[in-house]
């Protein structure tokens, strides 16, 4: 077997040994701060699994926001029924009368329909909250300013929710919860105007005439989640994400190449266990009410990264494996992603291209061409009929066009990473980002029919832009992480992306041998320099927003191991491995990357 698949097995055994697709108990994670940097800013208390639901009741929860400085805050809020709010004594939010809850998940973010202004002293706050409930469904939940799922610097010190620091709290009952309550109270006049003892005093250690006798203050009900095993800043080997369902994918490919299906089993342990898992994380999601709970972008996220590129395995599976115990379930999943891909994801007006609401509506992401053009080439070859297959062909084909249209920088011939819609900024050229769109176009090269009227257009651009990233190697093999900066840092994930797309060219035809053989080979050999022999892949660079400020790119951390970049080495090895093995000496590694 060839050196390259015996380098990428290393790593492919490494994610067999250390990928445990289980679930591990732990207590909810606490979150004390008040801001939505991480859209994981939500507070919820559930007062139903505390003290019950089938009849009218109200109860109070309690805790404290401190600010570094004086500031207003104009939360989002969510609740059922009845609620009031006082924050350090005062009013600031009251409302009436029958309601359910709702809440409408976004991108990355969860948006509620109401809001309440916290104009907050420097220093410690205290927030009381009423809550009243006829019987059916009994929450309240509280949240920063959405962000719309983006990320930004975070300016100063943040504001800090929580019991921390609350005269009379042990500081460990702050590290279990952020909220004290009391309850249920009387209620059956539903009249939210009408007193109760935490309205008029705070007292610990005293009882309070309650609706099934006496209640005194506590915390709610603590909550044992499942969670993920070996989280890292970057994300963990298995979560459900675009990266890890990349290298399922890339694990059936090696597979193919070496003939050895303990690749493919990992890649069917990838799709069952998130499969079987649905019901679990809805459970987590929707009745536990924790936001940020393990997998839970599977339920109901309308973004590409946790839709259409994940389920790469499983449509692929379904097309080259006719008869498996659970097929079905396989099939009733992509019955649902085939449809998101024709009507359900957000579309740029004009252009028919997959866009986004992050960080503004219709923000343009490059990324977006690897998250939804190849599953559509995929889709094609699944389609049944002549007819379907030629929509999904037909749809991705455009899509490859007319990104050009939005985040091609025909000057420096290479993609800008987004482009917000009205803004002709041009983006920075990071390097990744250019990597998942030369991989689209080639992927859609690979299966769209010769015949297609549009096929040449996208070689042709292909070619353009394979000859714009060959110009831009380095010497010894490397791209940078923004491309056009020599100033920054070389990176692993976008160079394992070019080389296998300058290889695929070759292998295929597309490309001249005698121009961008040699080129791919070379940034193989780059690539070696950063694989241990046991499996250890350094240098990647973490996942991102999109920004018009290069020094976000530019200060982007890096990780060894991190799946943004092992799938895509995995399958630059296996496009090196049909290109032959290079007589060319192995180039040495830059003092910038750590060397194997």
């Amino acid at each position: 077997m060839s050196k390259p698949l015996n380098q990428v097995q290393a790593i492919a055994d490494k994610l067999i040994r250390e990928t445990p697709f289980q679930y591990r108990l732990e207590l909810a994670k606490v979150n004390h701060v008040f801001e939505n940097e991480t859209c994981h800013g939500m507070q919820v208390v559930d007062f139903g699994r505390t003290f019950g639901l089938g009849r009218p009741a109200l109860a109070y929860a309690w805790t404290q926001l401190t600010a570094p400085k004086a500031q207003t805050i104009h939360a989002q809020v969510e609740h059922n029924d009845g609620c009031k709010i006082w924050l350090n004594g005062q009013v600031v939010y009251e409302k009436s009368g029958d309601r359910k809850i709702k809440l409408v998940f976004d991108e990355r973010s969860i948006e509620m329909t109401g809001e309440v202004t916290l104009k907050l002293r420097a220093g410690v706050n205290t927030l009381l909250v009423k809550s009243e409930t006829r019987g059916e469904e009994w929450r309240f939940h509280i949240q920063p300013p959405s962000l719309k799922g983006a990320v930004v610097a975070r300016s100063g010190e943040p504001v800090n929710i929580g019991l921390h620091g609350a005269d009379n709290v042990d500081a460990k009952i702050g590290e279990l919860t952020n909220w004290l309550v009391i309850g249920p109270f009387e209620n059956a006049r539903r009249d939210l105007s009408v007193p109760h003892a935490p309205e008029r005093e705070f007292v610990f250690g005293k009882m309070y005439p309650g609706l099934d006798g006496p209640v005194t203050w506590t915390i709610p009900k603590l909550e044992i989640l499942g969670g993920i095993i070996g989280w890292q800043p970057w994300g963990s080997r298995y979560h459900w994400a675009y990266y890890n369902g990349g290298t399922a994918w890339a694990m059936q490919a090696l597979a193919v190449a070496t003939g050895e299906e303990k690749y493919r089993a990992y890649a069917n342990r990838f799709c069952d266990y998130h499969l079987e898992g649905i019901p679990f994380v809805e459970y987590q999601l929707k009745t536990l009410n924790v936001t940020d709970s393990a997998n839970h972008f599977i339920i109901e996220t309308p973004l590409l990264d946790f839709t259409l590129a994940p389920s790469l395995p499983f449509i692929n599976r379904l097309r080259t494996e006719k008869k498996f115990a659970k097929r079905e379930l396989y099939e009733r999943w992509i019955a649902r992603m085939l449809n998101y891909a024709s009507e359900g994801q957000i579309r740029l007006p004009g252009h028919g291209i997959y866009t986004r609401t992050t960080p503004v509506k219709y923000s343009t992401w490059t990324d977006d061409m690897f998250m939804g053009i190849p599953f559509l080439i995929q889709a094609a070859l699944y389609a049944a009929d002549e007819k379907t297959r030629r929509a999904f062909f037909d749809d991705a084909a455009n899509q490859v066009l007319e990104f050009n249209t939005q985040v091609w920088d025909a000057e420096a011939e290479l993609y800008c990473h987004a482009r917000y819609s009205g803004s002709d900024v041009k983006q920075p050229h990071w390097s990744r980002g250019n990597g998942w769109a030369i991989w689209a176009m080639s992927e859609v090269l690979l299966h769209l029919p010769p015949e297609h009227p549009k096929r040449a257009a996208i070689l042709r651009h292909f070619q353009t832009h394979a000859a714009s990233l060959a110009r831009r190697q380095c010497e010894n093999g490397f791209w940078f992480n923004v491309l056009d900066h020599p100033d920054d840092r070389l990176e692993v994930s976008g160079t394992a992306i070019f080389t296998l797309c300058l290889a695929r060219g070759v292998n295929h035809g597309w490309l001249d041998a005698d121009k961008f053989a040699d080129a791919a080979r070379r940034g193989w050999r780059a690539l070696e320099t950063q694989i241990e022999a046991d499996g250890t892949v350094h240098n990647i660079c973490e996942g991102t927003m999109c920004s018009e400020d290069v020094n976000f790119y530019l200060t982007r951390p890096f990780y060894d191991n991190d799946t943004h970049g092992l799938f895509p080495v995995l399958f630059a090895g296996i496009e090196i491995a049909a290109l032959g093995a290079s007589r060319s000496h192995r180039a040495a590694a830059p003092k910038s990357l750590v060397t194997a």
